[in-house]
């Protein structure tokens, strides 16, 4: 395997909405580039980047994967990338070791609301853009409206730099090939061939004065960013084709040009094409503007103290800098354990050399130095600075740590994530299945940083957290497939909670004579509400001593532990003062257990006239869907005892806020996906509690029992 410099390496993104299909995209990339003896298909795993059993089961990409292409002495790395909407934090975390991103538009169904997601997140992060109309040899490709519809929808959306550099050649029998804008050169191929065109310097009759058109359109708008190009464009009326091809690179790396090319990836035509193009115009990884990080310098410190001061800088992507790289992507394989995909930020990682891991503070031996072709690991003598590589059995090395040499600390940081979508409670089905879970979980959690599993205090069931109801199934399929824990989903208990709304007086009077010492412990209490959120308040005015300080503990005590066992239906109670001002003791008969159990009397009489009622969580919302489906998704809150918050415009899509109650949300993920044919997305948190309203509690009360207190007086 060669050894490839930064100026040779190409790092690009595939990004796109699910089913614009850039998994079988890049199995006919590598094959077009004779990486593989056929053509991979997604359908039965054997694309190189689908390879996750349960994405082949579903049909669908829900871990980024990384592929290589050797084409004409660069290496082109190959990020895939989920496209289902709730997926979509993996494909912002793909652009980190990327210098370029090709955004897959689906030629029927054009510009789709993630497309327009994952365009939004490579302008964050300032990665230049290639827009590919693929899937060009359906017959519904261009829509209802034709090609020019499809351009003129992308111009509205992302601008008038989205500038065709192809042209499809194309008629009512099909995709034939494209026209080179740049080399004013036409390309035909052979459907379900190697992907390797024929080149003809003949534009076909019907394209001749169009392709002109859009020539001379491209010349101009490549011409309009520098004032030397501009001169020599009114000069000659065009831009000699060495100065153009050298202005569109530079164009494109600098963001201020977004070419439009096509292909079709399922019949492995223009895709020579597209390896050329990102031969020629992609950024290469030297050209990769320095990096943002932290740079750790490190210092003596009190105990107790963080151990380095952290300074915002940059580092180049250079042969000659310190050693480093950062860990962008963690999996868990059955045989070789624990692999680690990272990009060389700077200086070059040698095969069995020892890198120091700047986050957890440890050392790490790369043996077997590899770039991954899927899950095939390709091993390597050496990665420079840019590239992508991998490496299995790192000790203590997670998802985000940088490494590198010692003595030349930085820190580099990921794209946030963001929270989860949708909790379910989990129970094993046996004592063995529940021994292996945690360990198990844990694995996945390494591999998939959305993962939440957690222990819920109140309810004491096991919580997983995911983006959504596909992504907690698939988990549940990972676990017993490849962990073999077996594991029963259900939707969780909703955490509610009881409070009081009025104000009451009680007296608790504890008196137990048995032979011998007895129990005395006698309390008067004031119980009133609190403001929703201010949890649980204890006043002590006992003057004169009626009560000994040292039993006032004691009464605190027992009303606390009655409060965690509620009142009406076993949940906790909160937002409540309670004062104690009164109560009475005896000598001998008095002790704290006489008061503890005062005080849990004192309060049960209390809730008895306090007016008790329900809370619940209320969810801050946020969904975003094609503004098509607003009124139904507005109606559909409502029904669910909802208030909408109010709406915002995104492109074309709607966002629409909203607080609903957590009990009407457990299944909202599979309900939006139906209602908006798979096109929506949402969020939520838990934002407040609130009463119940009393039809609605009235059924939980029916379902609950009251929790009963033995209590002997």
């Amino acid at each position: 395997m060669k050894t490839y410099q930064g100026s040779e390496i190409r790092n690009v993104a595939v990004v796109g909405h699910a089913h614009s299909g850039k998994s079988t995209l890049i199995a006919a990339m590598l094959h077009a580039a004779k990486m593989t003896p056929t053509q991979g298909r997604v359908e039965d795993g054997s694309a190189v980047t689908a390879y996750d059993e349960e994405e082949v089961a579903r049909g669908i990409t829900m871990q980024n994967a990384v592929a290589f292409a050797e084409w004409q002495g660069v290496k082109i790395n190959l990020v895939d990338t989920p496209g289902f909407h709730m997926f979509t934090h993996e494909a912002r975390a793909a652009l980190l070791p990327v210098e370029s991103a090709v955004v897959v538009v689906n030629a029927q169904n054009g510009v789709e609301p993630v497309t327009e997601r994952v365009w939004k997140y490579t302008e964050e992060a300032s990665v230049p853009r290639i827009v590919l109309v693929n899937q060009m040899d359906h017959p519904k490709a261009g829509g209802e409206g034709g090609l020019s519809a499809l351009i003129d929808d992308i111009h509205g959306r992302w601008g008038r730099t989205c500038v065709p550099v192809q042209l499809p050649i194309a008629d009512a029998q099909g995709f034939h090939g494209v026209v080179d804008l740049v080399t004013m050169e036409a390309y035909t191929y052979t459907p379900g061939g190697d992907g390797r065109g024929k080149v003809s310097a003949e534009i076909p009759a019907a394209l001749a004065a169009e392709a002109k058109e859009r020539h001379e359109a491209l010349v101009e708008l490549v011409a309009e960013g520098k004032d030397e190009l501009m001169e020599e464009f009114f000069e000659k009326g065009t831009i000699p084709q060495d100065h153009l091809i050298a202005a569109l690179h530079e164009a494109i790396r600098e963001d201020r040009i977004f070419p439009v090319l096509f292909s079709s990836g399922l019949a492995n035509m223009a895709l020579d094409h597209l390896l050329d193009f990102l031969k020629v115009y992609s950024p290469t990884a030297a050209e990769c503007a320095p990096i943002a990080v932290k740079n750790a310098v490190a210092q003596t410190v009190p105990a107790g103290e963080p151990d380095a001061e952290i300074a915002a800088s940059f580092r180049k992507v250079d042969d000659r800098e310190p050693c480093a790289a950062v860990v962008f992507k963690t999996m868990s394989d059955p045989f070789a354990g624990r692999i680690s995909f990272f990009k060389v930020i700077s200086g070059i990682i040698k095969n069995d050399g020892t890198l120091e891991n700047y986050t957890r503070r440890g050392q790490e031996k790369f043996s077997h130095l590899s770039i991954m072709q899927g899950r095939k690991a390709i091993e390597v003598p050496e990665l420079h600075a840019g590239d992508i590589g991998a490496v299995a059995k790192l000790r203590d090395t997670l998802t985000g740590d940088t490494l590198g040499a010692k003595g030349a600390e930085i820190q580099v940081s990921l794209a946030a994530l963001p929270e989860p979508a949708m909790t379910y409670a989990i129970e094993p089905r046996s004592r063995a299945d529940e021994d292996k879970l945690a360990p198990a979980i844990h694995k996945l959690m390494e591999e998939d940083l959305l993962i939440r599993f957690f222990r819920d205090p109140q309810t004491n069931e096991f919580l997983i957290a995911g983006a959504g109801q596909p992504h907690i199934e698939a988990i549940v399929s990972r676990l017993k497939k490849r962990y073999h824990a077996e594991v029963t989903l259900k939707a969780p208990k909703v955490p509610y909670r009881e409070t009081i709304r009025g104000r009451a007086d009680a007296q608790g009077r504890h008196k137990k004579q048995t032979g011998g010492h007895g129990q005395f412990g006698d309390c008067k209490i004031r119980m009133e509400p609190l403001s929703r959120g201010a949890g649980f308040e204890f006043v002590n005015e006992i003057f004169g001593g009626a009560i000994p300080r040292q039993f006032v503990p004691a009464v605190e005590k027992g009303i606390v532990e009655s409060a965690a066992r509620g009142y009406l239906a076993g949940y906790p109670v909160v937002d409540f003062k309670v004062t104690v001002y009164d109560g009475s003791y005896h000598d001998v008969d008095s002790n704290e257990l006489s008061f503890k159990m005062a005080g849990r009397i004192a309060f049960r009489k209390c809730m008895e006239q306090a007016r008790p009622c329900l809370l619940e969580p209320i969810m801050k919302v946020e969904i975003e869907a094609p503004e098509e489906f607003a009124g139904t998704l507005m109606g559909d809150l409502n029904s669910r005892r909802g208030r909408v918050q109010g709406m915002d415009s995104r492109g074309r899509s709607t966002v629409i806020g909203a607080e609903v109650p957590m009990a009407e949300m457990l299944t909202y993920g599979t309900q939006l996906t139906s209602m908006t044919q798979g096109k929506g997305s949402y969020r939520m948190e838990v934002d407040h509690y609130d009463i119940v309203p009393q039809p609605v509690a009235e059924k939980i009360l029916a379902n609950a029992k009251r929790p009963i207190e033995e209590e002997e007086e």
